[in-house]
């Protein structure tokens, strides 16, 4: 093989990014399908740029220096676009990768993973299950009981604290955070 259609290979399976290798592995069993999905347009107008790149376009926002890497607050963290509770500060911890990262989701049937074929590593994505937005990855390195690492990304999620579960209209979660 020459070395320009070796590069060109390359480059062709650098382009290729995330590609849905099969049907999409649903986590848990009863995945709602009652959200009206904004238009591509809308989302553009709800969501900031960064927000409308990670969800929409599969991007990473920077270690380090996004909203929730080194939040240590109670509460939930709710998909960005839909809503959809996703994770718990209780599942919360430090991974040292400078992303918000969770030992399991908060509702199962929040999610859904798809193989990830980005840059010649094979990883799993996380995406929510309504909106279909892109929340992250997950990997088999994170601590005890799960060893599940789901790392994501800030921009793909909206913090509700403790003492707003209630008024935004999660008081079901409040159990999770009584002494």
């Amino acid at each position: 093989m020459t070395r320009a259609i070796f590069l060109f290979m390359i480059l062709a399976l650098l382009f290729v990014g995330c590609e849905n290798t099969g049907p999409a592995k649903k986590i848990g069993t009863n995945m709602k399908t009652d959200l009206t999905m904004p238009s591509d347009e809308e989302l553009k107008e709800m969501l900031t740029p960064l927000q409308y790149d990670v969800t929409q376009k599969q991007g990473t926002e920077k270690a380090f220096d996004n909203e929730y890497w080194d939040n240590t607050a109670e509460g939930i963290y709710v998909d960005i676009v839909s809503g959809e509770p996703l994770f718990s500060s209780k599942d919360k911890y430090e991974s040292g990768t400078g992303w918000p990262s969770f030992t399991k989701p908060l509702e199962p049937d929040n999610i859904y993973l798809l193989t990830d074929k980005h840059l010649l590593v094979t990883r799993i994505e996380v995406k929510s299950a309504l909106s279909k937005s892109h929340l992250g990855h997950v990997f088999d390195d994170g601590p005890q009981p799960t060893g599940k690492r789901y790392c994501m990304n800030s921009a793909a999620m909206r913090f509700i604290p403790t003492k707003d579960l209630e008024k935004e209209g999660y008081g079901e979660y409040s159990g999770l955070f009584s002494s």
